[in-house]
C-alpha cells in the first residue's frame, strides 16, 4: 500500500499583497512550500506537486538547493482549485484501489505530523480523514437580502483543514466523474459527499492555518518563533579499527581505499558517533543498547538504515534532530571531496536540509591510532528538540 501526496500550490497570492506566488515567500528561513513539502517527506511514496508551470523553476530551484532526495513530479494547475487536483490524480501512473491518497494546500505550511498520522490512520481504517475544528463561534445562513433564514446548531459544524486524505479506489473515480458531469466543490471531501460516500472528520490543529492574508503571515511567524519548548544537547564519540578486505564507509559514502572499518555492521564510524549524540541528547543510551553487535539481524547492516531508526526511536519520545556536526579523525584517505555527499546522505535519511549538517575531516599529524592508520574515530554533537503537546 503506497502513499500519495498532492501538493497544490497553484495559487497566485492575491489576497497577500505579493507579487510573487505566496507559496514563495520566505518565512523564518526557509519558503511556505518547503515547509509544507519537508512536513510530508516521511510519509510519502511520491509526491506529486500541482503548479503553474511559470512557479515550477522556483520550485524546482529550492529542492535543488535543499539538498532533499524524495520521488516528486510536477502537474500543471487547472483554473479551479478541483482542476488542480483533478491534474494531479491524473499524474500518479496506477494507483492500487487501496493506496492513500493526501491532497494538502501548500500555503497550510505549519502541518504538523501527528496530524498527518491521524488523517493517514482514518484513511487505512475509514476510507476517508479530513481534519477538522469544532465551530466556536455561532454562525447564520442568510438569504440573498442578507436577512437570517436559519442558525445551524454550531455542534454539528466543523472548519476542515488540510490534508484530506482518500482511498485512491474511492477520489479518483469520484473526481473524474465530477468533472465529466460538471460539478464542482470547495475542497476535496465535498466530491465523495456529492456521490453518497461518507467521509470521516478527525480532530483537526488550531495551528494549522492556512496564509492567505500578511496578517496569516505573522501568526505563522509567532508559532513557528514559540514552536520550540525545550533544546537538548548530545555529544557522541566511535573509533574503529582500519583492516585488509573491508569498504571503508563514512557517512553512507563507500571511499576509495586498500583498507576499510572492522564492525559488525557496515562500521560507519562518523553515523556511529552521531547516532549516540542523537541518543544521548535525549537520555535514551547508546546504539549498542538498541543495535546490538551479538543481534545477527544488524551484521553487515547499512548504518543510514540505523540512523533512519534512530530517528524514529527519538520520534517515539517526542523528539527530532535539529541539527549536527561530525567531526572526522582519519590520516588517509583525504576525505574533503567526499564530504558535500555525506552531508546529503545524512540530510536525505533524515528529512533534513543539508544547510542543518555539518561534516568535516582532520588529521592527527601522524599522532595517535589514527596517525599511524590503525583506525579512525569520529565525533559528533547534535541539538535536538521537543515538541509541544499537542
Amino acid at each position: 500500500m503506497k502513499t500519495y501526496v498532492i501538493m497544490l500550490a497553484g495559487g497566485k497570492g492575491q489576497r497577500m499583497g505579493s507579487s510573487v506566488n505566496k507559496i514563495l515567500i520566505p518565512l523564518c528561513g526557509r519558503s511556505v512550500i518547503m515547509r509544507s513539502i519537508t512536513a510530508f517527506i516521511p510519509y510519502a511514496d511520491e509526491m506529486i506537486i500541482v503548479a503553474r508551470p511559470e512557479d515550477q523553476p522556483a520550485i524546482r530551484a529550492e529542492l535543488v538547493k535543499s539538498g532533499l532526495v524524495f520521488p516528486y513530479r510536477f502537474a500543471d494547475g487547472g483554473k479551479t482549485r478541483q482542476n488542480s487536483v483533478l491534474s494531479g490524480l491524473r499524474s500518479i501512473p496506477s494507483a492500487d484501489p487501496e493506496d492513500v491518497i493526501l491532497i494538502h494546500d501548500a500555503a497550510r505550511c505549519l502541518v504538523t505530523p501527528d496530524l498527518i498520522e491521524r488523517v493517514i490512520r482514518s484513511v487505512r481504517d475509514t476510507g476517508s480523514g479530513i481534519p477538522g475544528i469544532p465551530a466556536c463561534s455561532t454562525f447564520k445562513i442568510c438569504d440573498s437580502d442578507s436577512f437570517v433564514s436559519e442558525t445551524p446548531d454550531r455542534a454539528s459544524l466543523f472548519e476542515i483543514q488540510t490534508p484530506q486524505g482518500f482511498v485512491a479506489g474511492a477520489i479518483i473515480p469520484c473526481s473524474e466523474k465530477a468533472s465529466s458531469e460538471g460539478f464542482d466543490c470547495t475542497d476535496d471531501a465535498g466530491v465523495l459527499e456529492h456521490y453518497h460516500i461518507p467521509v470521516k472528520v478527525v480532530p483537526g490543529d488550531s495551528s494549522n492555518l492556512k496564509l492567505t492574508e500578511p496578517r496569516d503571515l505573522q501568526r505563522a511567524r509567532s508559532i513557528l518563533k514559540g514552536d520550540v519548548v525545550s533544546v537538548r544537547i548530545g555529544m557522541g564519540f566511535d573509533v574503529h579499527r582500519l583492516v585488509p578486505g573491508r569498504k571503508l564507509i563514512l557517512c553512507g559514502t563507500e571511499i576509495p581505499f586498500e583498507l576499510g572499518l572492522l564492525g559488525h555492521s557496515d562500521a560507519d564510524v562518523a553515523l556511529h558517533s552521531l547516532m549516540d549524540a542523537m541518543l544521548g541528547a535525549c537520555s535514551l543510551g547508546d546504539i549498542g543498547k538498541y543495535f546490538p553487535d551479538s543481534d545477527e539481524r544488524y551484521k553487515g547492516i547499512s548504518s543510514v538504515l540505523l540512523l533512519k531508526e534512530t530517528s524514529c526511536i527519538l520520534s517515539e519520545h517526542g523528539y527530532q534532530l535539529y541539527n549536527a556536526d561530525i567531526t572526522i579523525a582519519a590520516q588517509k584517505p583525504k576525505l574533503l571531496p567526499y564530504i558535500p555527499q555525506m552531508r546529503e546522505n545524512i540530510a536525505s535519511a533524515l528529512g533534513l536540509f543539508s544547510d542543518r549538517i555539518s561534516v568535516k575531516a582532520t588529521t592527527t599529524e601522524y599522532l595517535g591510532f589514527e596517525g599511524r592508520m590503525e583506525g579512525i574515530s569520529s565525533y559528533a554533537v547534535c541539538t535536538v528538540v521537543e515538541k509541544e503537546n499537542e
